[in-house]
């Protein structure tokens, strides 16, 4: 019993470092908790700027938003953030929380994950889920895990058990087989479906087992390897698109390739992910659909700046930012064409925490900040269904909120490298301010 007070202590008190204030599990007088949150900038992401905003928080919810000080209750907790921009809690649509490595010297990240059990990989998850957090993105859907490890590390989160970002979780995604038979007994791999009875009956098992969405890679083309020719054909994708639909789930749909990408729109895909060189048509189709593409361009810019440490082999660099660049100008492409955008990373290894760069790349694409910004809040929380609850600073939504230095409506780099406080459902989980006062 000594030995485990003292290692949750431990635990706890790693939690503190760098920003992060370690939070115990609400209390029925917590929940009732009234702060007042004052910013000098608010972007409230329903079309307002306010100036010397105050926030009144009550629980996990957002009571209102004015610039009345005579409006702050009289028992509320003052939190001045007068010196800085306030914004909605960011949504990264597509993570693989339970990826993490750490750095090991000499040990490739790579061997690092395969070498994990389940076990010690959700409790190592519970860094970048921090990392995550100090980016200033309070809700991720997860698209992809090992062992229900997402369903796991999501139901942790929620019972306040692990500090971490909201998860809206997949299990695992759809993918062809993919690996040679190997004689006597081989228990079946999670996820594997070939031909539309499989496919059905795996989308069926990701949602018995508690998944909020369903993910399916239909091309080739991970890690190092960006490659993209098409693994499912049509027949197969629309039976996943109509089986995740009629469960009353979304469905996300990998494609590196044009092919993938096109039986994906036409299938009725909520989300593309990836999908570079599509051609027009199936542009103009997500348009008129309301498809939304999530390109994830910067994931591949960390993989050439980490090659090394994630254990890739050489020779992969050149076809990878061929592969950047018409990632990039198809983007550019799509939001011409009035596509809708949401924003996600890929993260995975130690990618977390670098969550938002991913808006730099979009105001590339032609996008301003706040356009960007829109990909990651209003966008986002619509993809998840939730546009009611998240990406928005407005009364009944929850209290996530972000603190920034500076303004991200001129320059986009203030979101993703000068955020100061993060707020989720109430809770301050991120301080790097020095004026907090009460």
């Amino acid at each position: 019993m000594r030995l485990l007070r003292m290692f949750l202590a431990t635990a706890l008190g790693a939690l503190s470092v760098g920003g992060i204030c370690a939070q115990e599990k609400p209390s029925a007088n917590a929940a009732k908790t009234v702060k007042a949150v004052r910013f000098g900038k608010l972007w409230d992401a329903k079309g307002k700027l306010w100036t010397n905003a105050i926030v009144i928080v009550e629980g996990d919810r957002i009571r209102s938003v004015t610039t009345d000080a005579a409006a702050i209750p009289a028992q509320a907790e003052i939190i001045d953030l007068s010196k800085y921009t306030g914004l909605p809690g960011l949504i990264d649509v597509h993570t693989h929380m339970t990826m993490y490595t750490d750095e090991t010297p000499g040990e490739p990240m790579l061997k690092q994950l395969t070498a994990n059990p389940p076990a010690v990989e959700v409790f190592l998850a519970r860094k970048g889920a921090l990392r995550t957090l100090e980016a200033g993105v309070t809700t991720v859907r997860d698209l992809g895990a090992d062992q229900y490890m997402d369903i796991a590390m999501r139901d942790l989160i929620n019972h306040g058990e692990m500090i971490g970002p909201r998860m809206f979780v997949c299990g695992y995604g759809l993918y062809i087989t993919n690996t040679p038979y190997k004689p006597g007994l081989n228990p079946p791999a999670g996820g594997i479906a070939d031909g539309v009875p499989e496919v059905l009956k795996v989308v069926r098992q990701q949602i018995a087992a508690g998944a909020d969405l369903i993910k399916m890679y239909a091309s080739t083309g991970t890690d190092d390897d960006v490659t993209g020719f098409q693994t499912y054909n049509y027949e197969e994708i629309k039976a996943s698109v109509d089986a995740a639909h009629k469960f009353g789930k979304k469905i996300a749909i990998h494609s590196y390739g044009p092919d993938g990408a096109r039986d994906a729109v036409r299938a009725g895909t909520d989300s593309l992910e990836h999908a570079t060189d599509m051609d027009d048509a199936t542009i103009q189709e997500m348009a008129k659909r309301g498809t939304f593409y999530v390109p994830t361009i910067d994931h591949n810019r960390y993989y050439l700046d980490n090659w090394q440490k994630i254990g890739y082999a050489n020779g992969f660099q050149e076809k990878t930012k061929s592969f950047i660049e018409r990632n990039l100008e198809t983007a550019r492409k799509a939001f011409k064409a009035g596509v809708k955008f949401a924003m996600g990373s890929d993260a995975i290894y130690t990618m977390f925490g670098q969550n938002t760069r991913e808006l730099g790349w979009f105001v590339k694409a032609g996008m301003t900040p706040e356009q960007a910004l829109r990909t990651a809040t209003t966008n986002a929380a619509e993809l998840l269904g939730k546009d009611k609850e998240l990406g928005a600073v407005a009364p009944g939504y929850f209290a996530d909120l972000v603190a920034v230095e500076g303004d991200p409506l001129a320059d986009i780099d203030v979101m993703i490298y000068k955020v100061k406080w993060v707020m989720k459902g109430g809770a301050v989980l991120v301080d790097k301010t020095k004026d907090r006062t009460r």
